[in-house]
C-alpha cells in the first residue's frame, strides 16, 4: 500500500504520530493509500522549518523569488498530466476536469511570477519642507494554508505561490482524503530551486489544524472549506492574533429570465450543477426560473442531464466521476430520497446509479428536483453533490429577493438578453461573484475570488490584489534629510506641520 508522509524542510519526513488515515480510490471503493496524520509536535517541526527558512527567504530579492517561480511554472506545465492523474486517483474527477483544475491553479503561479509590479511602493516627495513619505509592503513571516478535498491542487496553488512570492514561508495542511497532489507540488517546487523550508506540507486532521491555528509563530491562515469550519477557523485563529481569510460554503443561484436563450441556459445549468460531480463551492445548485419559462427550461435540463456519461475518472468517455467517499455519497442521496416528502417534484433520481465492473465505487447519478421550497433540506443545505434544485418565481424582483434571502453569498448568475436587467442584477444581488450569461463566474487570477455573508469570514478575498494584500502588511516611512546648508532647527513641542 502506498504511504504519504509529510514534506518538511525540503525532504520527506515519515509520520511519527502513529496515526494514519485511509485514502480510497472513489471509483473502486478500495483503500489504496495511507496518509500520516500529524501530531502537534510534527506541526511544530514544520512551522520551525518555515521560521528558519524565513530568516533568509524574507530578505531575498524579488529577482530570486520570481526566477524560481518561473522555473516552477515550467515544471508544473510539463507535469500537468501527472498532477491530474493523482487528482483522479484520489478524488475521482475525470481527467479532463482535473487538467482544468491544474490550469486554473497555474494562473496564480503566473500571477506570482509577475509579483514585482504588485509589490511596488509609493512615494510622495516634499510633503513638507524637505520631508518625503513612502509606503511599502512587507511579508508577514510564516503563513499557513488549510485546503479542501475538492480541488487538491488548485486551491493550494491559490495560496502558497503568492505567499512565497511576497517573501513569506508556507505550511500547507491539505485534505487527508486526497493528499498526494500536495506532496507532488512541493517536490516540484524543490526541483525548481525553492530553498528548503520555504514550502512545507503536513498532513492531518483536526489535531494538525488546531496546532496551526494556535501556533505562536504562524502569522496568518488561509482556508477554503465548509461554512461551519470556516467560522471555526476564523474565530480560533483570530483569537490567537492571526490574520485570517476563511472561505466557506455556498448555495449558488442562477436566475433565468423569460428572454434568455433557454438552450444556452440549460447547457450552462447542467455544466455548472454536475461538473466535478457537484463537489465545488462554485457549483450552481439552485436555478431560479421565471414561471412562464420554467416548465420548458426543466425539460431541457432533464434532456441534457440524462445523456451525461458517468464512470471512472481515468476512462476517456466519462464526463462525471464518483463522489469522494461512500459516507458523502450516502449523505447526498438522502437529499434526493427525502425531497418528495418536502414538496419537490423529483424529475431525475440518481441515487440508484452504479457502474458495471465498479459496483463498490462511490457512485451517484444526476438528480433534478423541481418546484423546490425554500424551507426544504435540499434547498437550505450545501449538498456538495450532483443535485440541482429548481425554484420558481413570477418576476425578476421575486427571484432577486429569493436569492438575497439566502445566508450564502458566494457566486450567482443571471441569464438574459436584457442589458438593463443584467446591470440591475449585478448591482442588486448580494454575492461576491456575479456571472452574466456565465454560470460559474470564477475570476481570472488577477482579480480576486471570494463571497459575501456566510461564504467568507475575514476581510480579504483570495488571490489577485486581495491575495497580495493578505500576505503582506503596509508600512509608511516619513523621512527628512536636512540640506547641508541648513542650520540647527531647535526644539518645537507643537504638532508637526505640513504647511
Amino acid at each position: 500500500m502506498k504511504t504519504v508522509n509529510h514534506w518538511i524542510g525540503g525532504k520527506t519526513v515519515e509520520g511519527a504520530s502513529g496515526n494514519w488515515g485511509p485514502v480510497t480510490d472513489p471509483a473502486t471503493g478500495a483503500v489504496t493509500t495511507q496518509v500520516a496524520l500529524a501530531s502537534a509536535e510534527e506541526v511544530d517541526a514544520a512551522v520551525s522549518a518555515a521560521k528558519e527558512a524565513y530568516a533568509t527567504w524574507g530578505t531575498s530579492s524579488l529577482a530570486q523569488r520570481t526566477s524560481i517561480l518561473f522555473r516552477y511554472r515550467a515544471l508544473l506545465d510539463a507535469h500537468r498530466d501527472d498532477i491530474a492523474a493523482l487528482i483522479t486517483a484520489e478524488h475521482g474527477k475525470v481527467h479532463s476536469d482535473a487538467l482544468g483544475e491544474v490550469a486554473r491553479g497555474l494562473e496564480i503561479v503566473e500571477l506570482a511570477c509577475g509579483i514585482t509590479t504588485q509589490l511596488k511602493g509609493e512615494l510622495s516627495t516634499q510633503v513638507s519642507n524637505r520631508v518625503d513619505v513612502s509606503s511599502i509592503r512587507q511579508s508577514l513571516g510564516v503563513v499557513a494554508g488549510i485546503t479542501p478535498f475538492n480541488f487538491p491542487a488548485m486551491v493550494p496553488m491559490w495560496m502558497f505561490p503568492l505567499a512565497i512570492a511576497c517573501g513569506n514561508t508556507f505550511v500547507l495542511k491539505p485534505s487527508e482524503k486526497d493528499p498526494s497532489p500536495a506532496n507532488f507540488l512541493a517536490e516540484l517546487a524543490a526541483e525548481a530551486g525553492l530553498p528548503d523550508g520555504v514550502l512545507n506540507v503536513v498532513h492531518g486532521d483536526k489535531v494538525a489544524v488546531d496546532a496551526l491555528l494556535t501556533h505562536p509563530d504562524v502569522a496568518a491562515v488561509s482556508f477554503v472549506g465548509s461554512t461551519p469550519i470556516a467560522r471555526y477557523i476564523h474565530a480560533t485563529a483570530s483569537a490567537n492574533g492571526k490574520r485570517v481569510q476563511a472561505l466557506g460554503g455556498a448555495k449558488n443561484h442562477m436566475l433565468v429570465l423569460p428572454d434568455a436563450d433557454l438552450d444556452a441556459a440549460a447547457d450552462a445549468a447542467v455544466s455548472a450543477a454536475y461538473g466535478s460531480a457537484g463537489e465545488r463551492c462554485m457549483a450552481i445548485s439552485a436555478v431560479v426560473a421565471i414561471s412562464s419559462i420554467a416548465d420548458e427550461l426543466v425539460d431541457k435540463i432533464r434532456e441534457r442531464a440524462e445523456k451525461i456519461k458517468i464512470g471512472p475518472g481515468n476512462d476517456p468517455v466519462s464526463e462525471m466521476g464518483p463522489l469522494i467517499t461512500k459516507a458523502h455519497r450516502d449523505k447526498v442521496a438522502t437529499y434526493v430520497t427525502g425531497a418528495a416528502a418536502q414538496g419537490a417534484d423529483v424529475v431525475l433520481d440518481g441515487t440508484g446509479y452504479t457502474v458495471d465492473g465498479f459496483e463498490d465505487g462511490h457512485w451517484i447519478g444526476l438528480s433534478l428536483l423541481d418546484k423546490v421550497s425554500t424551507d426544504s433540506d435540499a434547498y437550505r443545505d450545501e449538498i456538495f453533490g450532483p443535485v440541482l434544485c429548481v425554484l420558481r418565481a413570477d418576476t425578476y424582483e421575486e427571484g432577486l429577493a429569493l436569492i438575497n434571502a439566502s445566508p450564502y453569498g458566494n457566486g450567482t448568475a443571471i441569464f438574459t438578453r436584457d442589458g438593463g436587467a443584467a446591470r440591475r442584477f449585478q448591482l442588486e444581488v448580494e454575492a461576491g461573484m456575479v456571472g452574466v450569461n456565465v454560470p460559474i463566474p470564477v475570476p481570472v487570477g488577477y482579480h480576486s475570488f471570494g463571497g459575501w455573508k456566510d461564504s467568507l469570514f475575514g476581510d480579504h478575498h483570495i488571490y489577485g490584489n486581495d491575495g497580495v494584500h493578505f500576505y503582506t502588511r503596509g508600512k509608511v516611512v516619513t523621512t527628512r534629510w536636512p540640506d547641508p546648508s541648513e542650520g540647527h532647527i531647535g526644539v518645537d513641542l507643537g504638532f508637526p506641520r505640513n504647511h
